[in-house]
């Protein structure tokens, strides 16, 4: 559900910012970023599921934006990924069938339709500068467009980074 429509949008993607790949488990006593300890998960269930910090969810709720799932993950976010989280139901980023070649992304064009001219925050691992250049001249609110290192996911320097944004607008 959107707030207003002059709060900020943050649109998030789940494989790479919440999911990450590639990193090792953190050791729980060590880190001062580790995550919690995994909750167990359903029988079934998708095994990578288990590298969700389920504090995110505190996280993302106690910025000054509406999320929206921007991912392929499409509905089944709200089933699987929400939950996990302790998120409500989140509005989800509609695709639009797109035949697009080249450096662009296939969300970008989308995403700013979605926003409709509002402020927004998209986190994704796959944001190029194509993509930035491509916004900021065909979006008409301010953007941020902030990548996440899809080995890691999301940090406590990204979350910063986008509540400090946030908090200028």
């Amino acid at each position: 559900m959107l707030d207003s429509p002059d709060r900020p949008l943050l649109f998030l993607d789940v494989d790479g910012p919440l999911i990450p790949f590639g990193a090792p488990e953190p050791d729980l006593r060590e880190h001062p970023d580790a995550r919690t300890a995994p909750r167990p998960l359903p029988a079934g269930a998708n095994p990578l599921l288990a590298r969700i910090d389920p504090r995110h969810g505190t996280r993302l709720s106690a910025l000054p934006c509406d999320l929206v799932w921007a991912t392929t993950w499409m509905a089944e976010a709200n089933e699987v990924i929400s939950p996990l989280l302790g998120l409500p139901e989140l509005p989800v980023a509609d695709w639009p069938d797109s035949e697009d070649e080249g450096p662009l992304h296939w969300k970008t064009r989308g995403l700013v339709g979605w926003a409709a001219g509002r402020s927004f925050v998209w986190v994704d691992d796959e944001i190029a500068d194509a993509d930035r250049a491509w916004v900021s001249a065909h979006h008409h609110g301010q953007a941020l467009l902030h990548r996440v290192d899809p080995r890691r996911g999301l940090t406590r320097t990204d979350f910063a980074t986008i509540a400090d944004w946030l908090a200028r607008l």
